[in-house]
């Protein structure tokens, strides 16, 4: 079978690139804003970009930005949080659509901590962190104005829990458990793991 994109209709086109482009890596995206309201979400369209780059985008809801992105582009900072398992069901609680005056950590019963070099708060319960700086954004066109929006940002600063790490700067991935995102309600944990030498 074949598909144009522009015959779908958005649920089916959603629900065909969610489910070919797995596993995706989830960006757990804290942020505040101008009345140090903490914001935390998490993002499945996200990867790395660079050595030191990151992306996520989000979209629009009926014409207006959510929290996260408000608060990006007023402030350009962010810090990227890596779900574990252990951290599977407090990160799907900060998915609630809340207010901007209420705080996804408290709804979470999680804790935030402060950043070395920006305002948003990282999550402690989290085994890796990063303190990012948006250095550019775009917004894709939408006909009906909820087109979404990627945000690039610089890592300034990284957080690790020391028993991910091995030596020469390796990560332990029995000790980190890292969650990726399927389709629909499905998630995926590190399975078999299998090494093939570069050409």
């Amino acid at each position: 079978m074949q598909f144009n994109p522009e015959d779908l209709d958005p649920s089916s086109l959603y629900k065909l690139i969610t489910g070919a482009i797995i596993p995706r890596p989830i960006g757990w995206i804290s942020t505040i804003d101008s009345n140090e309201v903490n914001n935390l979400a998490p993002f499945s369209y996200f990867n790395i970009v660079g050595e030191k780059h990151i992306m996520f985008s989000t979209a629009k809801k009926k014409g207006s930005n959510k929290d996260t992105l408000a608060n990006i582009l007023q402030n350009g900072e962010f810090v990227l949080n890596m779900v574990t398992e252990d951290l599977v069901e407090a990160m799907n609680n900060t998915s609630a659509e809340l207010p901007p005056h209420e705080d996804e950590f408290n709804y979470a019963n999680l804790t935030p901590i402060s950043s070395n070099l920006i305002k948003p708060k990282r999550v402690k319960e989290s085994k890796i962190s990063f303190e990012c700086k948006m250095i550019h954004h775009y917004t894709m066109p939408h006909p009906e104005n909820n087109g979404a929006t990627m945000v690039v940002g610089e890592i300034i600063m990284m957080h690790f829990d020391d028993d991910v790490i091995l030596e020469n700067y390796k990560i332990n991935m029995e000790n980190y458990k890292p969650v990726s995102r399927l389709a629909g309600s499905n998630y995926s944990k590190i399975g078999e793991i299998f090494s093939i030498k570069r050409s």
